[in-house]
């Protein structure tokens, strides 16, 4: 593992030459002169000495072949770099297949060092990451958190100069903790900026950059083709549409108006306030009322139109209502009830798995180019993509939420389709869950009340400061966070014998932004998954309890922010394995959606299905590292760990004589639902 950790200098302080110390001046990568770059061959005995006297840790870079590296001809080193952009995407992927076909560690090291002064940096970050994770030899070393690395994507630029000056002029033991103000890229006066807390939420983005590492659209087949992959795509998506809209009920907002029409302006401006580090631009701002236009960038060669995205969208419609999509070769796959959405994931992203790019398109991905380049479409401006280029910003538009709630749209227009679930496929005889509930951890609360406050937090920037101090550099944020609680539920098992069975916890709203109750077909469409387990029912009565930190959709605080170098990583060997690859997972402070002072009602709702019909066939080790977040991220290295399709029971529609959720509760014994209000306290809280 030593050989696989040193991987990890090269992936600190991304814009700095490569020869510069790591790790707060204690680890040095030794590289052959051959592997410096023009700029600083000539002098390369001078630097190698004059940075390393001070090391700890010395890493050998052998001389090896020097690759080909062509395939990234005109992604500046110091430019933007994008997974929705064609050619950004098939340099990405070949750099993947370059680490990945290394036949071992220390020729990756060698590789990953000649490119990473060559190469632009988020391009080279990603790969290497991904690279990383997917290698037998590599995979349990942890990929450090995105928002150390690349800083510049997730905070308020204004803090840098102040966290540069910080670690310049104090020593470390003394330094202060520079604040990122929270909220700072509109006024009160723009409605959709009680959805910033969410859109902006640090948390939120950086599981959106993971699970597109751990996802990779292009690269490897091995890679790329993962189980149930495009299923994935779109209920990841679909999830986080529903929370989003369960947030802006709570906030007195309507339901996403999903972008529909393609030719109408957008009437949301967002105006991001975010500077790219690499070459100290700013990213783009997308004013109020703009139409979509026709793209023509000859400056990375991204040419799409508007009636592309048109084209595209009507065949997959088509090809929806017909029950069937066409591979290249003009042969029918059907899209039935069990790989249909995965096989829609596949060509709605479009990632290399789709059967027809030519005949399907691209329209996710060019959706958000077209999006991207709104302010200058033809490059006439020499300007870079806006946030919606880029899966690390991309969530912080609103943009982001009404074309994904078009995506998710076309996605539920085949799950209407199918036939809505029998008495059979929805029961589980001898099984009756007697109640659901919540409680607080704290002694002495009311039952079925959450909590929810702000909370401030920190986060070590100085591993992405390139050019900064050395040593720790820490800005507090502020961010949404919920009093710790427990599900309960009571489950009696009338079989006389013991049974296995997958606890479902959902939640969604009871009423609109106005106080308007939902019917059961609206409200299918908000319901959040909480929770997936396993569990064991003894025969009679059952109480089976499940704190909210245990559910199979998040990961905590400490993973979600981990910190990169030496310090950061734990010496005790459970916590060490908990440490790596685990990034992928929607952050637990944002578990639930915020409710208001008032208190927000929701419908809590538990179900037990057999076992039986859920698992999947399959060795699992008990006590792998990461498997927490599963809902969202599936296993590594293995199957989706759920036989049912995923947002079961909710992903079909139910009969037409349901209008209720007790209509749809009601004739099953293995259901139970509760009422329970979320309350937010608008006071500030520091992370002990």
């Amino acid at each position: 593992m030593s050989e696989a950790t040193d991987l990890l200098a090269l992936l600190q302080r991304p814009l700095e030459p490569t020869f510069l110390p790591k790790d707060d001046g204690k680890t040095v990568i030794d590289l052959p002169d051959e592997f410096l770059t023009d700029r600083y061959r000539p002098i390369g005995a001078e630097l190698q000495s004059r940075f390393s006297n001070d090391a700890e840790q010395r890493i050998p870079v052998r001389q090896g072949a020097m690759p080909d590296l062509s395939f990234a001809d005109g992604i500046d080193r110091r430019g933007a770099f994008s997974l929705f952009i064609p050619k950004h995407r098939d340099a990405a992927a070949a750099l993947i297949n370059l680490f990945i076909e290394q036949p071992d560690v220390p020729s990756l090291m060698s590789v990953g060092a000649y490119c990473r002064d060559r190469l632009n940096a988020v391009l080279f970050q990603y790969s290497m990451a991904v690279a990383v994770q997917h290698r037998e030899d590599t995979k349990n070393v942890n990929i450090p958190s995105v928002v150390s690395l690349f800083p510049d994507q997730f905070v308020d630029p204004a803090v840098f100069p102040k966290l540069r000056e910080e670690g310049a002029v104090v020593q470390q033991e003394n330094r202060m903790v520079i604040d990122i103000p929270p909220n700072f890229t509109a006024s009160d006066r723009e409605d959709e900026q009680r959805m910033a807390y969410f859109r902006e939420d640090i948390g939120v983005n950086m599981h959106h950059w993971h699970w597109h590492l751990v996802y990779p659209g292009d690269g490897p087949d091995a890679v790329v083709r993962k189980d149930r992959r495009g299923e994935l795509f779109f209920y990841m998506h679909s999830q986080l549409i529903a929370r989003y809209n369960s947030a802006r009920f709570c906030a007195k907002l309507k339901k996403v108006r999903h972008l529909t029409n393609y030719r109408e302006p957008i009437v949301e401006g967002y105006f991001p306030k975010m500077v790219r580090s690499s070459n100290n631009r700013s990213y783009p701002a997308r004013a109020a009322n703009i139409s979509l236009q026709d793209i023509d960038r000859i400056d990375n060669g991204t040419i799409v139109s508007v009636s592309d995205l048109e084209r595209w969208r009507d065949r997959i419609h088509e090809a929806i209502d017909q029950g069937f999509v066409l591979d290249k070769e003009g042969n029918r796959i059907a899209l039935d009830e069990v790989r249909g959405i995965d096989i829609l994931g596949d060509v709605l992203e479009a990632s290399s798995l789709t059967p027809n790019m030519q005949l399907y398109g691209s329209l996710h991905n060019m959706g958000h180019n077209v999006i991207s380049y709104i302010h200058d479409p033809d490059y006439r401006y020499l300007e870079d993509y806006g946030v919606m280029g880029d899966v690390t910003t991309a969530m912080r538009d609103p943009i982001f939420y009404r074309w994904h709630g078009m995506i998710d749209g076309i996605f539920r227009r085949h799950k209407d389709l199918l036939t809505p679930y029998t008495a059979q496929q929805l029961g589980n005889p001898g099984v009756t869950v007697s109640s659901v509930g919540v409680q607080l951890s704290r002694p002495n609360t009311p039952a079925n009340v959450l909590l929810t406050f702000w909370q401030r937090s920190q986060v070590d920037l100085a591993a992405g400061l390139d050019f900064g101090p050395q040593g720790n550099v820490f800005a507090s944020f502020t961010h949404l966070q919920h009093a710790p609680f427990a599900f309960r539920v009571e489950v009696n098992n009338e079989s006389g014998a013991v049974r296995k069975g997958t606890l479902r916890i959902w939640l969604a709203p009871k009423a609109d932004e106005r106080g308007t109750v939902l019917s059961f077909r609206e409200q299918r469409q908000y319901f959040i998954e909480m929770d997936t387990s396993t569990v064991t029912l003894n025969p009679g009565m059952n109480t089976i309890v499940r704190r909210s930190d245990q559910s199979s959709v998040t990961i905590p605080y400490e993973r979600t922010f981990r910190a990169i170098g030496t310090k950061s990583v734990p010496t005790n060997a459970d916590q060490l394995a908990q440490f790596r690859f685990c990034g992928c997972g929607w952050p637990q402070h944002m578990l639930i959606p915020k409710g208001a002072p008032e208190g927000v009602q929701f419908d809590l709702f538990a179900m037990v299905t057999d076992y039986e019909d859920d698992s999947v066939e399959q060795e699992l080790d008990p006590n792998a590292p990461c498997n927490d977040a599963h809902s969202f991220c599936g296993l590594r290295d293995k199957k989706y760990p759920d036989r049912r399709a995923m947002g079961y029971p909710f992903d079909r529609r139910a009969a037409d004589t349901v209008r209720t959720l007790d209509d749809f509760v009601s004739p099953n014994a293995n259901m139970k639902t509760a009422t329970i209000q979320v309350k937010f306290n608008n006071t500030v809280i520091a992370r002990t």
